[in-house]
């Protein structure tokens, strides 16, 4: 097989990015290792910058999203029993769109079927070939037989265990990381949410995080040791422990219910340098991952498409490398400002097991500061909605 773009990752990233190209009229070609269904199974969050609105928008797959998804114009960040709003759109001008990520992924998939685009499933053994070479191809198995995609480009979007990083070699790249002595508890139930916008909340017993995919499905989340298992916690056990962390205005209002997904995720800072090798560009967690304290996963993944997809435009339009050529240091260059942020977010919220009591004092003193300093309030709204790109 031949096509322009092989794209290795059927996750929102990859997608959205082969939709966007499709309606440039450059063929692509997504290649993932599961099914479409498990894909849809991952829970993952859902809060969207003003700019991947916007690209999902450009990639006409955005009815669903303005129709169903919530506009949130703040977020509340609680400590003990005091709390206090920042208005996103107050300081910027701008919201954030709370729309679950496996909804976005089924619209993204029900667009590229409906316009045939070519996904396949069920890959294993995916090999990149002569990326430094003007004539790269992949090779792949599905069901035992070995398949190869001629290709001009190719994105790797496969996420932090895929083969695209690794194809990189040592000697070029180099990774930076900071993991985090906790981790994060969540649990999504069918029931309302205790709160119209987000509760981010620091306490003495640990961070916790009051969210929402819709008007009846919640998601809630608390800082937990990374030695635990969600078998450890009983939903009993998890909504008591929730209600210590927040608010008792918010913990009476509380509505519990049984959980229908509990897990817990690791929290870890990482970026490798260059994204890119020859013609092969690394998206997502192929390259990045943030701490979810700021909700920049997704986000910081539809930034790198958004400079690739551009830069791929610009070589078949304008036969013009300019784009892909800064595709790396444009791309970094924000995200290192999202790493900042949710590094920063997550120092702000969480108790780590080694702090002194001067620390926890410079902790309240900075909450103190953001509730009480508008210029700060400001700086915290930009990075939330989302730097320009």
């Amino acid at each position: 097989m031949r096509t322009q773009v092989c794209i290795i990752g059927g996750g929102p990233s990859g997608l959205l990015l082969s939709q966007l190209l499709h309606r440039k009229g450059i063929d692509s070609i997504v290649l993932e290792r599961k099914t479409r269904d498990y894909v849809l199974g991952r829970i993952r969050a859902g809060i969207l910058e003003t700019g991947f609105v916007d690209l999902m928008r450009e990639a006409g797959v955005g009815a669903r999203m303005d129709a169903e998804g919530f506009t949130h114009t703040g977020t509340v960040i609680a400590y003990g029993e005091e709390e206090f709003g920042i208005s996103f759109h107050d300081h910027t001008g701008k919201d954030v769109m709370v729309y679950g990520q496996t909804e976005l992924t089924r619209d993204l998939y029900d667009a590229r079927a409906a316009e045939g685009g070519n996904l396949v499933f069920n890959v294993d053994y995916v090999v990149i070939h002569d990326a430094k070479t003007d004539a790269p191809f992949v090779t792949y198995h599905v069901d035992g037989t070995e398949h190869r995609i001629d290709c001009d480009y190719i994105a790797g979007c496969d996420g932090f265990h895929g083969v695209s990083r690794q194809t990189i070699p040592t000697s070029v790249r180099r990774e930076y990381e900071k993991v985090y002595p906790f981790g994060w508890l969540g649990v999504l139930s069918e029931t309302p949410p205790v709160h119209d916008e987000l509760i981010y909340s620091w306490s003495e017993r640990g961070f916790a995080l009051c969210s929402m995919r819709n008007a009846n499905l919640s998601r809630y989340y608390i800082q937990c040791s990374l030695s635990d298992s969600p078998d450890d916690w009983s939903d009993g056990a998890f909504w008591s422990e929730l209600k210590r962390r927040i608010p008792s205005r918010h913990a009476d209002a509380l509505v519990t219910g049984p959980s229908i997904e509990k897990s817990i995720a690791p929290l870890r800072s990482f970026v490798t340098e260059p994204m890119c090798w020859g013609r092969l560009f690394l998206c997502g967690d192929a390259a990045h991952i943030v701490p979810p304290t700021g909700a920049k996963g997704l986000n910081t993944a539809a930034s790198d498409i958004h400079y690739l997809y551009h830069g791929l435009v610009q070589v078949y339009e304008d036969k013009d490398t300019a784009g892909l050529d800064a595709y790396s240091e444009r791309a970094l260059a924000r995200i290192w400002k999202a790493e900042r942020f949710s590094w920063s977010t997550t120092n702000l919220l969480h108790r780590y097991p080694d702090q002194s009591a001067f620390d926890l004092k410079m902790q309240r003193a900075e909450i103190d500061f953001l509730r009480s300093n508008d210029a700060a309030q400001k700086v915290f709204a930009q990075n939330y909605v989302g730097l320009p790109y």
